[in-house]
């Protein structure tokens, strides 16, 4: 049975916020609220944890896992990031955006994409994700909690609690949250390409 942490959405709770993270770090799985709706997250090198995120949500071999990352510079440790990208990267975050970039030799292997040795990053706009990121000191293995069959993130705490309640170790309820995923965007060829439009305007990426 999972544990129920209720959450203040502006000013989380310290106490809640290191039973969380000492959750992640003994190998749990969380449910969390974001800018972009429910995602679930695991420590980085948690294989375990990753292939129950695989499990939860059916994904196939080809699924781009996500680093959500507290800041750009962390996530320039994560990621090859070129000028050009840099740029658009920056001026998109924090905010509703997935990037999928070319993965640096800090991401673990089984995290990347089988074929293009990529990984999805992003720099979410939460207090509750940003009090996580700072209590953890590194970024957390992430993927948005669409389940099976839907289009759309769960959004609602106890909802998730009610669902997932034997499948992820602890759910964190914040009250409301955002309705619609993340935009997606491909950073890995020689152009932008749009993979997912979501709560992001996807517009900037665009020809």
């Amino acid at each position: 049975m999972a544990r129920y942490l209720d959450v203040h959405p502006v000013d989380p709770q310290p106490r809640s916020i290191t039973q969380a993270v000492a959750t992640l770090r003994d190998g749990g799985l969380l449910a969390y609220p974001t800018d972009s709706g429910y995602a679930l997250g695991a420590a980085l090198g948690n294989q375990s944890a990753k292939d129950r995120i695989r499990d939860i949500r059916r994904l196939d071999d080809k699924h781009h896992y996500t680093l959500v990352c507290a800041d750009f510079a962390q996530l320039g440790h994560f990621v090859h990031v070129d000028n050009a990208v840099f740029r658009a990267v920056k001026a998109s975050t924090p905010g509703p955006y997935t990037f999928i970039l070319p993965a640096t030799g800090e991401v673990p292997r089984k995290l990347l994409h089988p074929k293009k040795k990529t990984v999805g990053v992003r720099i979410p706009e939460h207090p509750v994700v940003r009090a996580l990121l700072a209590e953890l000191g590194e970024p957390m293995l992430t993927s948005t909690l669409i389940l099976p069959g839907e289009s759309e993130p769960m959004t609602d705490g106890w909802q998730v609690k009610e669902e997932l309640d034997h499948v992820v170790d602890v759910v964190i309820d914040s009250g409301e949250c955002g309705s619609e995923p993340t935009t997606v965007v491909d950073l890995s060829g020689d152009g932008a390409e749009v993979l997912r439009v979501g709560a992001g305007d996807p517009g900037r990426f665009q020809a």
